[in-house]
């Protein structure tokens, strides 16, 4: 038999191994142990100990306590040692054939793992569930199909086992199975059984249709569905190991905590990426899932990771949610920044807006004065406020009789009377030649100083009379029974010829 360190030594390389060759590994290193225990058995040292053992037991005064061991162990042990009488022994004395340990595994688990051809029958005959499953939910017929035992398999299927049972991770027996020669009798079978593509998937939906419909009950009666169940698990722990896609949606639903944890302090995201679930990691993240969430041994989602694809997926999703994470941390200093600097900023801002907004007001009256003087140089074409053109005026005007004096510059005509003389009274300039109005406001200005000068009893059916009075004025009013003063019209200042060149020597 091997010593500790050698055993430590070669744990490497049985990790390579396949599962029915580490099977094999497990059954020789069992074999020399207890081929080892035998010959010290048979040797005289050996034997000199169980002596003394004998006489120290027979000067004790008889309180000594005797060890012995459950039903259960026995029936087991007896099993693994491949004693086919003495497991029926066991059984003809009442001990049930389905006793497991601590893991759930029963006698019959046990022979068709090390394929003990000659208990089996004898676990079968005595009632013994064929069925029967482990804390993992694995059958005898999952774990001789592993192992490759082919006349298990073919007696296990005789007796009724279950060739759709599917264990903790979905897999059912042929699934797991290597042998290729295990795997055609397998497959053989579920055809004779009339087992198609359709049962199979309907199979390994049963237990998530079974979770969903476990779930909607919880959720009618209003009950918490994160009790802890087994080990502190919830329901959304569940389906995260097991890849139950619907069920965590459902779960999620109806608000399940994403950050729950069990005995070990695993969260659900802890789960999903110990099992390879990738599609449940990705539905975990979405919902919020810590993904450096540390466990009681201070272990993250991608630390209980085996699986490269998942651990793939987690990387990416970690460096995503970092990105989103110093985006946000960006925005929201720029936004402190932002309202820090408003007290000090804001006002100067407001102040220089409403001065451009002066000079900007300044420039567009200038410019509409401009307007206006170039407007007054075009009026043979434009026409008066009247709808009356200069030509028509100035017909007016040859067909009137003449006043007595003509008006000035800058002078308001009004006629009174129905008669065909007419009383002109003469209306001052508001302002001299030299201080015409130059822009917009003054022309408005200008204008309202005319009306308040305009005598309120006019004839509004007299002409007023008057063409262009010349230069920037008054235009007579058209008559048009408003009693309006006349338009005022502003004409560019008259250019000034450039001055001579001077000469400043004599060569010019």
């Amino acid at each position: 038999m091997a010593e500790h360190p050698e055993l430590v030594a070669e744990m490497p390389a049985v990790a390579r191994l396949s599962t029915p060759e580490r099977l094999k590994h497990a059954q020789k290193r069992r074999a020399q142990q207890l081929k080892k225990w035998a010959q010290a058995e048979k040797e005289p040292q050996g034997s000199k100990v169980g002596a003394d053992r004998k006489k120290r037991r027979r000067k004790s005064d008889g309180n000594t306590k005797r060890v012995t061991f459950p039903a259960s162990v026995q029936l087991l042990e007896a099993a693994a040692r491949h004693d086919a009488e003495e497991v029926r022994h066991f059984l003809a004395s009442g001990i049930s054939p389905d006793l497991c340990n601590e893991d759930g595994l029963t006698a019959l688990h046990q022979c068709c793992i090390d394929d003990a051809g000659a208990v089996v029958p004898v676990l079968l005959d005595a009632g013994a569930d064929v069925n029967a499953r482990d804390s993992e939910l694995w059958t005898p017929l999952h774990a001789a199909a592993t192992c490759g035992h082919l006349r298990l398999v073919q007696l296990l299927i005789q007796r009724g086992a279950d060739l759709l049972a599917t264990n903790s991770d979905g897999n059912m027996p042929y699934d797991l199975c290597e042998d290729e020669v295990t795997l055609d009798c397998l497959e053989s079978a579920m055809a004779e059984q009339g087992i198609t593509q359709e049962k199979i998937e309907e199979a390994r939906g049963a237990t998530e249709r079974e979770m969903m419909v476990e779930i909607r009950q919880l959720v009618e009666a209003g009950a918490d569905l994160d009790v802890p169940r087994g080990h502190g698990a919830t329901l959304l722990h569940i389906a995260a190991a097991n890849g139950y896609m619907e069920a965590a949606e459902l779960l999620l639903e109806h608000r399940a905590s994403i950050g729950s944890r069990d005995e070990d302090g695993w969260q659900p995201l802890h789960a999903a990426a110990c099992w390879g679930q990738v599609q449940l990691v990705e539905l975990l993240v979405a919902h919020g899932a810590d993904l450096n969430g540390k466990s009681v041994l201070d272990e993250t989602p991608l630390d209980v990771c085996g699986d490269e694809e998942v651990r793939a997926k987690l990387l990416e999703l970690k460096h995503k949610h970092e990105a989103v994470m110093r985006s946000h941390h960006r925005h929201k200093s720029l936004l402190q920044r932002r309202t820090s600097s408003t007290g000090s900023r804001g006002k100067v801002v407001r102040r220089v807006s409403v001065s451009e907004r002066s000079s900007l007001y300044r420039r567009e009256h200038e410019r509409e004065a401009i307007v206006w003087q170039r407007a007054a140089r075009r009026d043979s074409a434009d026409d008066d406020d009247d709808h009356q053109t200069d030509a028509e005026l100035q017909h007016r005007a040859a067909t009137d009789p003449p006043a007595s004096s003509p008006p000035r510059n800058g002078s308001a005509l009004c006629a009174h009377g129905p008669g065909t003389g007419a009383t002109v009274h003469p209306v001052p300039d508001p302002a001299p030649r030299h201080h015409l109005p130059a822009t917009l406001p003054d022309l408005k200005r200008h204008r309202a100083a005319t009306k308040l000068q305009h005598p309120p009893g006019g004839d509004p059916a007299a002409p007023i009379g008057g063409g262009d009075t010349g230069g920037t004025g008054v235009t007579g009013g058209a008559g048009d029974g408003t009693g309006e003063p006349p338009l005022l019209k502003l004409t560019a200042p008259a250019e000034e010829p450039p001055a001579q060149k001077q000469r400043c020597c004599k060569v010019m």
